[in-house]
C-alpha cells in the first residue's frame, strides 16, 4: 500500500539506511541568560534508519554519545558533563528508538523515545525527507530532517540557576535540530 506521503516523496527508496557520521549534524539550541541562544552539538553518534515499503512503516535507533558535546567553549562543555547537566560519568550514552511513523497534514511525524541520564520520555520529532539519490561511489545516500523541542527539566536536567532580577542562566526548553545523511547498505 502506498500512502500519499510516500507518492509526495521523489525517488523514495525502501531499506536500511546507516547515519554518516560525517555528512551528518546533531545539535541543539537553547536560550541563555534569557536574551541570547547558545547553539551545541554532538561530535559522536551512530544509527540505522529502516525505511520501509509504506514510509509509515519506517523505523529508527540511534545513540548519541554524550561526552562529546560541544558548544564552542571547553569550560562550558565541562559544566555541562557535569552532574550539574548530562553527568555523563554516570550516563555517557542517549538513545532515540522510533515507536512509528505518521503523516500530520501535510508533514511527516517520527513518534518515538528519547533516553537521556535514564529517564526516557516520548519525543515526536517533525521530519522532512530531503531526498534519495547515487554519491559519488557507487552507493546510494538519503537526507533527512528533524526537529522537536523538549524540556530539560522532563530528563533530570534540572539544575536551577536564576538570575538576580528574574528569569534564569538557562532556558527549560532545548531545540533539538537533526540533518542526518543516511548511506544504503548493500545487500
Amino acid at each position: 500500500m502506498t500512502t500519499a506521503a510516500t507518492t509526495q516523496i521523489p525517488g523514495y527508496i525502501a531499506g536500511t539506511w546507516d547515519i554518516d557520521p560525517v555528512h551528518s549534524d546533531v545539535s541543539f539550541t537553547v536560550r541563555h541568560m534569557m536574551v541570547s541562544k547558545v547553539r551545541g552539538r554532538f561530535a559522536t553518534f551512530s544509527g540505522e534508519i529502516v525505511t520501509g515499503a509504506d514510509v509509515t512503516d519506517s523505523t529508527v535507533i540511534a545513540t548519541i554519545d554524550a561526552t562529546s558535546i560541544d558548544t564552542g567553549n571547553e569550560q562550558r562543555d565541562g559544566h555541562v558533563r557535569s552532574a550539574d547537566f548530562f553527568d555523563v560519568e554516570n550516563h555517557p550514552q542517549w538513545s532515540y528508538r522510533s515507536t512509528g511513523v505518521r503523516g500530520d497534514g501535510d508533514e511527516l511525524v517520527v513518534d518515538g523515545e528519547l533516553t537521556i541520564k535514564g529517564v526516557t520520555r516520548s519525543v515526536p520529532l517533525t521530519l522532512e525527507v530531503n531526498g534519495f539519490g547515487p554519491d559519488a561511489y557507487g552507493g546510494t545516500r538519503a537526507g533527512f530532517s528533524a526537529s522537536a523541542t523538549i524540556n530539560r527539566n522532563d530528563f533530570g536536567v534540572d539544575i536551577a540557576m536564576p538570575l538576580d532580577g528574574g528569569g534564569v542562566v538557562v532556558s527549560d526548553k532545548v531545540q533539538i535540530n537533526l540533518e542526518i545523511q543516511g548511506v544504503l547498505r548493500q545487500s
